[in-house]
């Protein structure tokens, strides 16, 4: 069952990307004059089609689903001899080069426009997420030696104001990237004023990050942490607690004199100890206790950890925003912008090497991730989608022969010299970016596979 949720969420992200990406260049070809002959989802032998309109337009399904495209009339691939002379003014070539441009730009602007819709009806709609609130930090962190001690709240990074924690950590990013140090406003409590806050600023170094620590868990290597709720025991199940004589609302200070900061504290505690005995401090309707509770040992993927069968509130305090109409338009426009040129700069840092080439991932894992978002809920599954199809757009506008961006370099050349690129030039370059791209797919492919089993 969960295979075929995941195989059916990714089908629909995939297969509406590639319908709204050839569309794209389906009704530029209609407003430039184009004849389309053919409209396919999916590649190779067509397994089913019907005809429509005034030029009898091929609406394909075709057997392999990975993709898609539009064909148009093309002297490079049709004999027009017997053509009529009203067609062949809608041929291809025969169009101006800012037309054939307008036309192969249309896929990926498609996708962007897309992202930028979907961005922004999330915005209206409202999506919840952390509140950049912060955890306490170990003494030697970056964030620590910056002023930071825990439970601030970040306001704005560099004078751009931050609401949630995704955008923290995006913000953060990309200052890795461009090699910047970081300006955290934050929000303290006043500790002279009970429920007071005070506003401060500090500044954060991020020189020890590099581009390729941003694969893993970067904020966590700067000292920066979501705060969790106080360690609080929530429903207990028969097990060590309950015969320990633990109740439902006890809040723990300390283990064995270990101060115990959250609940994500003590959870780390428990499964440390399994078989060990724990001596628990806290508070009982305010009143103080002391009791010895042994996590009985279990199994956890090869690994044996403690438990005390308990519930511990983990989540985060969570902050929920929605947006006006034009509002939630520009900042989808941002989004889709600022995680454009991310994915450019990431590119570029993979091609130097900076940044690992495990970051290219393939078919398993999008379905993966779609499978993924799909359970957790509509917003987090759109949210996929809006990324993937800003990445199938810049994808597409990379220079490399047989992608969009690859016709785009030629008719830049054919703008520079006034005559289009030569046949044999077109093919060699052909037969170079299908090299590129196999390329790509295979180390797409790899990854994935490792990812599986690993």
């Amino acid at each position: 069952m969960n295979f075929l949720h995941t195989l059916l969420a990714f089908a629909v992200a995939l297969g509406s990307l590639v319908i709204v990406h050839e569309l794209g260049h389906y009704w530029a070809a209609r407003l430039c004059g184009v004849k389309v002959l053919r409209f396919s989802v999916g590649m190779g032998r067509v397994i089913y089609s019907r005809r429509f309109g005034r030029d009898q337009t091929e609406w394909a399904l075709s057997i392999l689903p990975l993709g898609g495209y539009v064909k148009m009339l093309d002297a490079r691939e049709q004999d027009l001899g017997a053509m009529a002379p009203q067609d062949l003014a809608r041929e291809f070539t025969r169009q101006s080069v800012w037309r054939r441009i307008a036309i192969v730009s249309a896929g990926p602007l498609a996708n962007f426009i897309l992202a930028i819709l979907l961005f922004a009806g999330l915005f209206m709609h409202g999506i919840p997420e952390p509140l950049p609130k912060l955890r306490s930090m170990a003494p030697l962190s970056a964030a620590y030696q910056a002023g930071l001690r825990g439970g601030e709240t970040i306001t704005a990074i560099n004078g751009i104001p931050v609401q949630t924690w995704s955008e923290v950590r995006w913000k953060l990013m990309s200052l890795v990237l461009e090699k910047a140090n970081a300006k955290l406003d934050v929000e303290r409590l006043n500790p002279d004023q009970p429920g007071g806050k005070l506003l401060d600023s500090v500044d954060l170094s991020l020189a020890q990050i590099s581009s390729k620590d941003l694969d893993g868990d970067f904020l966590g290597k700067l000292g920066l942490s979501l705060a969790r709720p106080p360690a609080l025991i929530g429903k207990i199940m028969d097990g060590p607690a309950q015969r320990a004589g633990l109740q439902e609302g006890d809040l723990i200070i300390d283990v064995n004199g270990v101060p115990v900061k959250d609940g994500l504290a003590l959870v780390a505690l428990v499964r440390a100890s399994p078989n060990k005995e724990l001596t628990l401090h806290g508070l009982r309707a305010q009143q103080e206790f002391r009791l010895g509770v042994t996590p009985e040992a279990f199994q956890d993927n090869a690994q044996t950890i403690g438990r005390i069968k308990v519930e511990v509130p983990l989540a985060p305090e969570m902050i929920v925003i929605s947006d006006a109409p034009w509002t939630a338009l520009v900042k989808g426009a941002q989004r889709t912008w600022d995680t454009s040129t991310m994915t450019l700069k990431m590119i570029g840092k993979m091609i130097v090497g900076q940044v690992s080439w495990k970051n290219i991932t393939g078919p398993i894992t999008i379905a993966d991730y779609a499978g993924q978002t799909a359970k957790i809920g509509l917003v987090s599954y759109l949210s996929f989608i809006a990324f993937i199809s800003i990445s199938l757009g810049v994808m597409n506008l990379l220079p490399i022969p047989v992608l969009d961006g690859g016709h785009l370099l030629y008719y830049s050349l054919e703008i520079l010299t006034g005559r289009p690129v030569s046949e044999r030039f077109g093919e060699i370059a052909h037969r170079a970016g299908l090299g590129i791209l196999m390329t790509l797919m295979l180390v797409a492919a790899f990854n994935d596979i490792v990812r599986l089993m690993f």
